[in-house]
Formats: C-alpha cells, sequence, structure tokens
C-alpha cells in the first residue's frame, strides 16, 4: 500500500520568542516492511540553523535553531511512503513467552533492534506492580508469547476508554491504568510497563494511522493525530511484531511508521527549548491517504 501523508504543526506562542532551539522527529525513513519514495520537511519561519542526522534507533532527525523574534512556527510534512507489513505469524505458533524472556535475558546483541534496549524502566515507562499484575493474567505458565499479547491487546482495548484531554503528554502509566483511560500513547506505555514487568522485551512506536475509511470498516481511533503502538519480540523467528492496544489490531498495513524507542520521550515529534513568556497553542492535522 502506498500513502501519502501530509502532517501540519502549528505552534502560536502568546509573546514573541527571541531565541529557540529544536529537535524534530517528524521525517520518516525506510524501516523494515516500509519504504520512503520521497519526504520533504518544510519549516516557517526559516531556521538560522538546520542540520539533519540519524539517532541511535534509527530515527531521523532535524536540528533547529533561531536567533529572532517570531510569533509562532508551522513545521509540514510531506511524504510519499510504502508500507507491506502483512503479519503472516501465528500467535499459537509464537514459543512461550518463558522462552522469550530467557533469550531476551541472556543474549548478547546490543545493537538498536536488539531486545535488550527495551527491557528495563525508561523515562516514562515505570515498572508498576499494579500493571505488571494485570497483564501477568494473560500468561500462565507455557503460553505462546503473541497470544498472551493478542489476549492483553484486546483487553486494553475493551476494558479503556479512549477519551482525548484525559491524560496530557507527560500522564505517567500508573496514573492512567488508575483512570482506565487515555489516548494512545497512554495505552501503549501501559502495556509496555505490564510486558517490561514480566521480562518482555517492548519498544514504542509514534507514527499515523490511515485516514480514509475503508468500505464497510469504522473508522480507526486515533485517525487524524499521531498515532502510537507497541512493538513486541516475540523470538528470534518471529522477530518484532507490532500491537495496537487503542483499536485491538496488529500493526499491519494501515500503520505507517515515524519513529521507534523505548518510550514517548524518545519520539517526541517535537523537542526544545524557547525563551518566551505566557502561553503557547499546538494544532497538528493529519492526512494518510492511499494512492496505490
Amino acid at each position: 500500500m502506498i500513502y501519502d501523508v501530509r502532517q501540519s504543526t502549528v505552534y502560536q506562542y502568546a509573546s514573541p520568542v527571541s531565541f529557540a532551539h529544536h529537535l524534530l522527529r517528524l521525517t520518516p525513513i525506510d524501516r523494515q516492511h516500509q519504504r520512503v519514495h520521497a519526504a520533504a520537511l518544510d519549516i516557517s519561519p526559516a531556521p538560522i540553523e538546520r542540520r539533519e542526522g540519524i539517532d541511535f534507533f534509527g530515527n531521523r532527525i532535524t536540528w533547529i535553531a533561531f536567533d529572532q523574534p517570531h510569533e509562532g512556527l508551522t513545521v509540514t510534512v510531506a511524504a510519499r511512503v510504502a508500507v507491506d507489513r502483512i503479519v503472516t505469524v501465528k500467535p499459537s505458533g509464537t514459543p512461550p513467552w518463558e522462552d522469550v524472556r530467557q533469550a531476551a535475558y541472556t543474549g548478547n546483541d546490543l545493537s538498536p533492534q536488539a531486545p535488550a534496549h527495551y527491557l528495563f524502566p525508561s523515562r516514562q515507562v515505570s515498572l508498576d506492580p499494579e500493571i505488571r499484575d494485570y497483564v501477568a493474567e494473560s500468561f500462565p505458565a507455557g503460553r505462546p508469547v503473541l497470544e498472551g499479547l493478542v489476549e492483553v491487546m484486546n483487553r486494553i482495548k475493551s476494558e479503556f476508554v479512549y477519551e482525548v484531554g484525559a491524560t496530557t503528554a507527560s500522564t505517567t502509566p500508573p496514573m492512567s491504568f488508575a483512570l482506565r483511560r487515555g489516548v494512545c500513547q497512554d495505552f501503549t506505555h501501559i502495556m509496555i510497563s505490564g510486558m517490561r514487568s514480566l521480562g518482555l522485551p517492548a519498544g514504542y512506536v509514534s507514527g499515523y494511522l490511515r485516514t480514509a475509511r475503508m468500505d464497510d470498516q469504522p473508522r480507526l481511533e486515533g485517525a487524524d493525530a499521531m498515532h502510537a503502538w507497541v512493538l513486541a519480540w516475540c523470538g528470534g523467528k518471529a522477530g518484532w511484531i507490532g500491537l495496537d492496544p487503542t483499536n485491538g489490531m496488529l500493526a499491519g498495513n494501515d500503520h505507517v511508521v515515524l519513529a521507534i524507542g523505548r518510550d514517548y520521550a524518545d519520539v517526541a515529534p517535537i523537542d526544545g527549548v524557547i525563551f518566551a513568556s505566557g502561553a503557547q497553542k499546538l494544532d497538528v492535522s493529519v492526512e494518510v491517504v492511499p494512492v496505490g
């Protein structure tokens, strides 16, 4: 499936910003099952400094700086991306979850895709005992790892309420777990926390969903905005598999990957520092339209 992706991010400041330094993670990059045909990142006003690079996890990053007063910032991304992510692994055919845990802890691979990087607490994902016990209900002894993960994903989908505004970007997994509501970031962090508490490697994916609704199918939750889902390591043979707890589905051709990390802090679309006073307003719009 080929998509035209367009995202517009607009900041409006209450007072002019005299100086700013930002790190952007808004340009997709070639990955397994995904190929970028073209991509462009437009920034207004034009920064005085701009540099491109790749971070440890393979995400494309852009550093920008401003030294003149400006009252707003607009970042527009346009890309054409081909996705071929058909999941053929049968959940019942994956190894027992205990074997996956053992392999993750005893492996000596430290490359960016190694499961070792996704086993431990990270900046925005703590290992909470209540979340651990919730996820552990789906992992009796000997259960195939993907069977348990699919059950956890579907339980979150059915037992938690998708509600924009119930949480913020800084809400912790225990807080959103107690609320039983939130958005894709919250549900992804909760599932990651529970998996890591059991010794199962879990990463955080930021990206997009198809915004055009398929015939006779309901609209995906989280379309028209940036989306997040879990990347779970299911053993050496099955590898990494995406699970979307917001929609209760495996990540497939409806999901376009933008960045991968340990949690939201590793993949935040815009980081940085501004020198200004007063509040700021943020508007984000996303379109992911199939073209072939």
